[in-house]
């Protein structure tokens, strides 16, 4: 706040001081010293009178000398006169003041203008020039507390309260004035100060008029590194300078500053001092005269005499010192009149350039409990010696209260008394104390001691515009700006304060440093108890506090804190309701009370709501609203009137009219009504306003209090048909009540009263639940019957089903429903007419079933069914259906009659019907009640359907649920429409509904049939429990009665039904097998009971249960559980179901069985053994993204499949598996995903296997962007994707082929780019746009690199209005930018036709002036001239601060150029959505053949538009661009043309084109020329193909040169990120020398090419070349220096050893195969051997191949690989012996049984294909062996 500044003259703000004035302030200064002085000295006149206190200072004039009047005590403020000189230290600093530390406590200011002469004369040039100056430093850089200055007296200046203030000056000028060039000698001890500063040294200012004074550099050396401000001194310094060499008669001077110099220096008689010229600082010899109590007399310099007061004799000597004694001693000051010298002899001040001790911070304001008095000097005060042994002076006023209480006897030497510290006193190193005991127990003594947030008790000083000026104590004052005088703004704040009067402020900012305090009287502030916000630190999101509104803006309000903490409150945190001008609503200075949102403390960034709870009052009931709350209590069940306050989306805000509207409740919108319909129109009818009566109180819990309207739950409560606790739950009740959660198990319950059930999925519904949300929805109201309680845990089990929950009277039932409906509809239709205005509600309203209307027909839709409009419908949609024509023909705009049959209130749309028998004249019949009639149903709603009776047409209503629970019906038994039925009539009469009301029957009869949940089928044949004898281990035989996929169903007897899982049927089972059909129906089997089932829940019981004689035995025929022991494994049935799951290790592989494909929870179900299941996620089960697409297809249910353990689920009831093994999501890795959410512009979210959350990026969904990148992507989409970081938590994917199929060498068009070092200058790059702000657009190259394009690189037209770029730039459009250049932290990039090649992103159609307009107008056509006006256009934009270029907009955009697509960009920025638009839009015109205004811009298609539209179709459009240069010309031209030449030329061009267009229009046009090729490659400059086509066009003409230079251009011109593209020049340059030119050239171009690409690849390719050229000998020295240069590559090895083969010398590959054993690690040794061999197979001797791998077989025998790729070989190469030999040497290999599994099968495949039935048997005996042997070692 500017108005703050002036009120703190001392403080932190810079103000410009203005020449030849002084800052005033200081007069107002209060130091404890000054205050102490002046009443010090009052009370010395009093007390001294009878003294002679006149006497003492006559004396002092006259003569120093006569030792008779000798009267020495402590230098008063009185005694201070001008002129006198003081040595001082420096205090404080500010920017314009000096606070000096003078002798006795007292203190002076040195103005910043009172520096030196230099100073000053650079503070008046800077306030001159009014900017600030390098090298003017400010008074902080060059001096620091502690420096001892000398000072003169300028002035003693005294307030209007009787304070005084001293005014000192450090200019050598005044200082020194009393010296002359002819005194000065060398040895003095000088103050100086830099006036300039020179190559070899310092020109220093001492102050003596004619005299040069000059510090060599050397000589300051020293004194600058201890000093440690800087490397060099600065101009105004002060300095304390030992004159080293006189010349000519003092007019030049040397100087030293040298520390140790200037500390040794000692003023001497040879310096001829004289009395007005000595200097306070100096430091002499001096004798001791006369000790006096008060302080010692002594001479110096042999003719001097000074005195020592009693404060700064030495303090280890104390008043030790005798008669003639010598000692050093410094000169404190010098009067001006009375020449009195005072003098000190404390060693800190003896050696020059030191500084004396200083206080530790934390002793100031320290209260000592005993210091012990030292001395007492009646007049002056005592010496005290505190507790850490420092001495500390209390002037006599600061002993006692006043002066009557004051006691001297309390004062002897010895006493102790309890003091504070109150300041330090640097010259007389010495603390000052008091012991006053308001003084001690106050709470602030100095600025550091109140803390933001303190209430502060002052007074106040002054009124002034800033504000208000309050003194807090004796030495701190306080502002209170003038927008914090009140809660309000106050205009004369004079009539409410006087100067004097006590206020109450709060601390809203302190600086100690500056002295600076900002305070308010705002007592919503004062009086606040929220918590104080003093940094952002502190602002934690949810905290509640006061602040203060300093800027209302449209954007919404910044608040303000303590310590200037502010943030913002954004528009929409303003208030509940929506605020359009904040500025009117909130005032500056307001008090609010705001709630954090969020903070981020680096950034000072805050914002702040001012809505304080989700559900707040209005902003003006907040205050009122917590207070009434507490007094209104409501009981539940209580009934109440409400008024609708606000509609949210999932209820209704409403005050309760009882309590004139102050307390506020809540109606979620299930609670509107009974009916799920009527909740929905409710809520779309109800406005806010509108009344609702009798809604009842169903909770009132703290904040807020929740409403319903549902009819059956407040007749319930009515009735006490309700529970209040859950004490009075009895199993059997029916309570009715609403569905609080929808869970996969089922669906709780809640009641009124806060009681809440479970009904589990089993008791949801008389039919199969297959998913619980087709059943009920969350707020539903259903009537549960309490299945029984569980005390312990107070949990209730419920039932909902219909069967349980109905009277028996289903009619009844079904018609209250029925009746209740239409009730409610009644009052909608009610509600909506009060409306009063004639909206489509309202005609909503006159519209019922029944009603006839004259209509027109509007349109017939495909389906047959037809919509109609008309006078009595506006505004709504009325539709028939194709039924409801009837035979009747209809055509659009014919009249026609049609009668009403339901009108949908909430769509707006009313079914009519055009039949006959229902328009025809209906006679008056009477009906009697429950009349039974047939009925045909003619509409079909939500809840009800509109059915007419047969005999006479009447509409009547029937319900469709017979109860609240009926919710779900099959498709087969839903109503059709057309379908007969039996009504039975319930109301008679046609009522306000238009129809009349009936109920379904009874021909249907309820019928309520308990449907098994699928798990329970494996037993459904077994109705009731049977009892038996079987125990564990028994063997019994049965007959297979059933099968199913996962088990069998066996009759044990008569009776008795156990049943076989599928894991218990093999020991072995076959990955893929289905065991169970492996058995068949009418089977005997025999089998071992191994566990039971209960009959009811299905769960296995342990061996031990009671029950176990009752339930359905569980049985094996695996013949090892037959044949061995029961064994441990079977037992384990006894422990819990968790027990049994921990048996299962993570990443244990298990065999399991097909359950079913979950399509609602897209997990597979499977069944490990009889009681244990598993759950395979879908992402688990392939990495093949098409079974994943349709997972059911992949897994039949039965099947065997072997899955890897992850874990157990959520409920520990199930395994959870894998598929795929387990995933690590490692970086460069690659797995499945599938897209959760797809963020425009930004990117998709994926779900990665094990739960894990991934993100893709925009720039890495293709390697090719496009303009709509994430249109493909739809949620639910499965995806491979490459993880590119795995980092806290956060996965970072990409879709690129180029990082899925690394193999596939797919081109890359837009090259990943991931730091500033991918970007090269002059490169062309794609990107996103990001964003539009005034500095320019915002471009996203990748996801980590935005760039900005400056206005002028973005079109060549001259935009005002910036909203034109928002319209052509839009977020997310893709565009190509070129490179301009790049630094370390910017990218800058343009987007100008020129440089992009594309067309302008402005259409040339805006007619937007053009940056080079005027350049344009004297241009000839020739080329030269054109690349001039390109240069200057380029130089102007460097310039111009806007945006670019419309004419060529026209050139580049007639060849439809749809996007940049072929050309290889690198790096992206953001513009390019709209010029495909309107490249498109250009596009269609041309296709038109023969249009004007094409044929009027183009001109100069000589080549053609596709170069070989079979192989690169992406070309063509990229092509065409770049045609742009050419059809600058004619535009020029154009301009200068008379009209009639202008139409010639314009003739003559549409001739010449059209020849051209035909020539054009065939298709397989070769390019022809240089030209054709230049323009392709242009256009798709890193496309090699072209680039290959070009040099092979020049090859054919046998151009040899011209064929290199192409290829030399096209290495410079492919991007450097395109290795592949510019390998594959590098190998068709290397080809070309190879049959073009000579062994030395060749050389050359590959010395090159391996410098510029990876050199193995380059060798690799030459190598090629010499093998295919037949050039073997140069092959074989390549691939020699190959071994030494890659020794370590396996695939050079490889490679030498085929070539070796091919030429026949298979000696030479054996030597290879021994070098390449040892050049090679370890590890690779049995790959290679395989590799030789199997190239040995194919190019060398088989017979040796086989040697080979027999030996890597005997070392490694349990290689399964190596073994496999032997079998692949030798079944190609070998004899049918060879292989048998193989297999049978492999299936007795002591392998894993999943691999001998893998190679029997492979055998068994052979057999099958080459061998014979006996040899197929052979072999599956030979497995069967190989399993018996494997069980029987498992039983043993």
């Amino acid at each position: 706040m500017p108005s703050m500044e002036e009120n703190f003259p001392r403080g932190g703000i810079q103000k410009k001081p203005t020449e030849g004035k002084t800052p005033n302030a200081k007069l107002e200064r209060d130091n404890l010293f000054d205050v102490q002085h002046e009443e010090q000295s009052k009370k010395r006149k009093r007390s001294q009178s009878d003294q002679g206190k006149q006497k003492k200072f006559k004396a002092d004039k006259t003569a120093a000398a006569k030792d008779s009047v000798v009267n020495i005590e402590p230098l008063t403020i009185e005694a201070v006169c001008e002129g006198m000189l003081l040595l001082g230290c420096v205090k404080e600093v500010s920017d314009y003041e000096l606070v000096v530390s003078l002798p006795n406590g007292l203190s002076g200011f040195v103005p910043v203008t009172q520096i030196s002469d230099a100073y000053s004369k650079m503070l008046s040039k800077q306030v001159a020039q009014g900017e600030l100056l390098e090298d003017l430093n400010s008074l902080p850089d060059m001096y620091s507390p502690g420096t001892l200055v000398r000072c003169i007296v300028t002035s003693v200046e005294k307030s209007a309260d009787g304070r005084r203030s001293i005014k000192l000056s450090i200019d050598p000028r005044k200082v020194n004035k009393g010296l002359n060039a002819s005194a000065l000698a060398s040895g003095m001890l000088l103050s100086g100060f830099v006036s300039s500063v020179e190559d070899h040294g310092y020109l220093i200012d001492i102050g003596v008029s004619g005299t040069h004074a000059f510090l060599p550099r050397q000589k300051a050396q020293n004194y600058i590194k201890a000093v440690k401000r800087g490397s060099d001194l600065k101009i105004g310094q002060n300095l304390n300078c030992v004159i080293v060499e006189v010349k000519n008669e003092g007019r030049v001077v040397r100087l030293s500053i040298d520390r140790s110099e200037v500390a040794a220096s000692l003023a001497t008689e040879r310096q001829n001092w004289a009395l007005s010229s000595l200097l306070p600082g100096l430091v002499v010899k001096a004798r001791v005269q006369k000790v006096a109590p008060l302080g010692i007399k002594v001479s110096f310099l042999s003719s001097f005499t000074g005195i020592v007061d009693f404060m700064h004799v030495d303090p280890e000597k104390s008043m030790n010192y005798s008669p003639d004694q010598v000692m050093k001693a410094c000169i404190l000051s010098v009067h001006p009149t009375s020449k009195v010298v005072r003098l000190t002899l404390r060693q800190s001040f003896l050696h020059p350039g030191g500084s004396p001790n200083q206080l530790s911070s934390d002793r100031m304001g320290a209260v000592v409990e005993e210091s012990t008095v030292k001395a007492f000097y009646k007049q002056f005060g005592a010496i005290f010696e505190l507790d850490d042994g420092t001495l500390a002076f209390a002037r006599l006023k600061h002993l006692s209260k006043n002066r009557k209480s004051f006691k001297p006897g309390a004062f002897k030497a010895g006493c102790k008394h309890k003091c504070r510290i109150i300041d330090y006193s640097l010259m007389d190193e010495m603390c000052i104390i008091s012991l006053k005991y308001q003084v001690i127990e106050a709470r602030f003594l100095q600025y550091q001691d109140i803390h933001t947030g303190d209430v502060v008790q002052g007074k106040v000083l002054a009124l002034k515009p800033i504000g208000m000026q309050v003194k807090v104590t004796d030495g701190i004052r306080g502002l209170v700006p003038s927008m914090h005088l009140a809660d309000v703004i106050l205009k004369q704040p004079e009539k409410k304060y006087n100067i004097g009067d006590e206020v109450q402020c709060r601390v809203l900012e302190c600086n100690p440093g500056g002295k600076k305090l900002i305070l308010t009287l705002k007592k919503s502030l004062v009086q606040s108890k929220l918590p104080v916000l003093s940094n952002y630190e502190d602002a934690k999101p949810g905290l509640i506090t006061h602040g203060f509104v300093v800027c209302a803006k449209e954007f919404g309000c910044i608040v303000k804190f303590y310590n200037d903490v502010k943030g913002l409150v954004p528009k929409h945190e303003l208030s509940s309701e929506p605020v359009s001008c904040p500025d009117k609503v909130f005032h500056d200075g307001q008090v609010v009370k705001v709630m954090v949102l969020k903070c981020e403390p680096q950034q000072e960034r805050l914002l702040l709501s001012f809505r304080l709870s989700s559900k707040p009052a209005p902003e003006d009931k907040k205050e009122c609203t917590p207070k009434k709350r507490q007094e209104v209590k409501y009981q539940i069940g209580e009934m109440v009137d409400v008024k609708v306050l606000k509609k949210k989306h999932n209820g209704l805000e409403v005050s309760i009219l009882e309590d004139e509207g102050t307390v506020i409740a809540w109606i979620p919108t299930m609670h509107l009504s009974d009916f799920v319909v009527n909740c929905k129109l409710l809520w779309h009818c109800l406005q806010e306003g509108d009344v609702l009566p009798r809604v009842m109180c169903l909770s009132d819990k703290g904040e807020h209090i929740t409403l319903s309207r549902k009819s059956a739950v407040i007749s319930a409560v009515q009735e006490e048909q309700v529970v209040r606790s859950f004490s009075e739950i009895q199993p059997g009740m029916l309570l009715t009540g609403y569905v609080r959660n929808v869970m996969p198990f089922g669906v709780f319950v809640e009641f009124p009263f806060g009681v809440t059930g479970l009904a589990p999925k089993v008791s949801m519904s008389d039919k199969f639940v297959t998913d619980t949300k087709d059943h009920f929805v969350v707020g539903q109201t259903v009537i549960a019957k309490v299945m029984s309680i569980d005390e312990e845990k107070q949990r209730v089990l419920l039932n909902l089903k219909v069967s349980e929950c109905s009277s028996g009277d289903s009619a009844a039932e079904s018609f209250a429903l029925l009746n209740q409906y239409f009730k409610e509809m009644k009052e909608i239709r009610n509600l909506l007419r009060r409306r009063g205005e004639p909206s489509v509600a309202r005609g909503l309203c006159e519209l019922v079933p029944g009603k006839e209307l004259q209509l027109v027909v509007q349109d017939v839709k495909e389906d047959g069914s037809a919509l109609f409009s008309g006078s009595c419908v506006t505004g709504l949609t009325v539709t028939a259906t194709r039924y409801h024509l009837g035979d009747k023909n209809i055509v659009p705009g014919e009249k026609t009659k049609a009668l009403v049959l339901h009108v949908d209130a909430l769509t707006s749309r009313v079914y009519v019907s055009l039949q006959e028998e229902l328009l025809k004249q209906r006679p008056k019949q009477r009906f009697t009640e429950n009349s039974q009639h047939s009925a045909i149903v003619q509409h079909v709603a939500e809840e009800f359907a509109i059915v007419s009776l047969l005999e006479t047409g009447h509409l009547a209503a029937i319900p469709i649920a017979s109860h609240f629970n009926d919710t779900f019906r099959f498709d087969s038994e839903k109503l059709k429409v057309g379908q007969t039925i039996s009504a039975t009539l319930k109301v008679v009469k046609v009522n306000d509904h238009g129809v009349l009301l009936a109920v379904q029957g009874p021909a249907k009869k309820n019928v309520f049939v308990r449907v098994r949940k699928e798990s329970e089928t494996a037993l459904e044949e077994m109705l009731a429990p049977v009892e038996h004898s079987l125990s564990l281990g028994d063997i019994v035989t049965g007959t297979v009665k059933s099968i199913k996929p996962t088990h069998v169903t066996v009759a044990i007897d008569d009776k008795l039904t156990g049943s076989i899982h599928a894991s218990r049927i093999l020991d072995e089972v076959p990955i893929g097998s289905f065991p169970t059909y492996t058995l068949k129906a009418g089977q005997k089997v025999t089998a071992r009971v191994i566990g039971g089932r209960d009959v009811n829940t299905h769960r296995y019981l342990p061996i031990t249960h009671p029950h176990f004689t009752q339930s359905i035995p569980e049985l094996s025929i695996r013949p090892s559980e037959i044949e061995g022991e029961v064994t441990e494994m079977l037992n384990l049935k006894e422990d819990s179901a968790l027990k049994k799951l921990e048996l299962y290790s993570v990443g244990q592989t298990v065999t399991c069985f097909v359950k079913k494909y979950n399509i609602l929870k897209n997990w597979l179900e499977v069944e490990v053994t009889p009681d244990i299941r598993g759950r395979v996620p879908q992402l688990l089960l392939s990495l093949n993204t098409k079974v994943l697409k349709h997972p059911e297809k992949s897994f039949k249910n039965g099947q065997a499949i072997s899955a890897t353990v992850t874990g157990t689920d959520v409920t520990e009831t199930n395994l959870c598996l894998s598929l795929t093994g387990i995933q690590s999501l490692e970086q460069g890795t690659i797995t499945v995903g599938m897209v959760t959410n797809v963020t425009p512009h930004v990117g998709l979210t994926m779900a990665l296997p094990g739960g894990k959350t991934g993100r893709v990026s925009i720039f890495h969904l293709n390697d090719t962007y496009t303009e709509n990148p994430l249109g493909d992507f739809k949620v639910g989409r499965i995806v491979r994707c490459y993880i590119l970081s795995n980092k806290n938590g956060k996965i970072q994917l990409s879709l690129r082929q180029s990082r899925l199929n690394p193999k596939s060498n797919s081109k890359v068009e837009d090259v990943e780019i991931t730091c500033i070092k991918d970007v090269k200058k002059g490169q062309l790059v794609r990107g996103y746009v990001k964003s539009i702000t005034p500095s320019g657009v915002f471009f996203g190259l990748s996801t980590s690199l935005l760039s900005r394009i400056l206005f002028q690189n973005v079109s060549p037209y001259f935009v005002q209005k910036h909203s034109l770029y928002e319209k052509y730039l839009p977020e997310g459009k893709l565009l190509t930018a070129k490179v301009l250049g790049v630094t370390e932290k910017h990218i800058e990039l343009s987007l100008l036709p020129e440089d992009t090649g594309m067309p302008s992103v402005l259409p040339e159609s805006l007619d937007l002036p053009r940056y080079d307009a005027e350049e344009e107008k004297g241009e000839a056509d020739d080329r030269e001239k054109r690349e001039e006006l390109k240069m200057k256009t380029k130089r102007r934009r460097g310039d111009s601060e806007s945006e670019q270029q419309e004419k060529p907009k026209k050139k580049k955009i007639c060849p439809a150029d749809e996007n940049d697509s072929g050309i290889e960009v690198y790096y992206r920025e953001e513009e390019e959505d709209d010029q495909e638009e309107e490249a498109a839009k250009k596009k269609s015109k041309i296709k038109k053949h023969g249009e004007a205004p094409r044929l009027q811009v183009s001109m100069g298609f000589t080549w053609d538009e596709d170069m070989n539209a079979m192989e690169m179709p992406a070309l063509n459009q990229k092509e065409e661009s770049s045609e742009s240069e050419e059809e600058e010309d004619p535009q020029s031209k154009l301009k200068k043309q008379t009209k009639k030449e202008k139409e010639l030329e314009k003739q003559k061009k549409e001739k010449e084109l059209c020849k051209l267009e035909a020539a054009l229009m065939d298709p397989s046009r070769q390019p022809q020329s240089a030209d054709d090729f230049d323009r392709l490659v242009l256009s798709s400059p890193n496309s090699s193909i072209l680039w290959l086509q070009y040099m092979a066009f020049h090859l054919q003409a046998t151009e040899i040169e011209k064929a290199r230079a192409v290829a030399e251009r096209a290495l410079k011109t492919i991007c450097f990120r395109e290795e592949q593209e510019k390998l594959n020049v590098w190998v068709a340059l290397l080809n070309l020398e190879n049959m073009y030119g000579t062994e030395e050239s060749l050389m050359k171009v590959f010395e090159r090419a391996v410098q510029y690409n990876e050199p193995l690849k380059v060798f690799q390719h030459l190598c090629d070349i010499y093998a295919n050229s037949e050039k073997y000998k140069q092959a074989e020295e390549l691939y020699h220096t190959m071994l030494k240069r890659f020794r370590q590559e396996k695939s050079v090895w490889l490679k030498y050893a085929s070539f070796l083969l091919k030429q026949g010398q298979t000696e030479a590959t054996h030597r290879l195969l021994e070098r390449a054993l040892k050049a090679l690690p370890t590890k690779e040794h049995v790959d290679v051997i395989s590799r030789f061999a199997q190239l040995e197979f194919r190019f060398g001797d088989p017979e040796h191949a086989k040697a080979l791998f027999e030996s890597t077989l005997s070392t490694y025998p349990k290689r399964t690989d190596i073994w496999s790729i032997y079998m692949d070989i030798m079944i190609k190469h070998g004899s049918q012996k060879e292989v048998r030999d193989i297999f049978e040497r492999v299936i007795h290999l002591s392998l894993a049984p999943k691999k001998m599994k893998f190679f029997f099968k492979r055998y068994l495949d052979y057999e099958k294909k080459f061998g014979t039935a006996e040899s197929v048997l052979a072999v599956k005996r030979a497995a069967l062996e190989y399993v018996e042997t494997k069980s029987s070692i498992a039983d043993t």
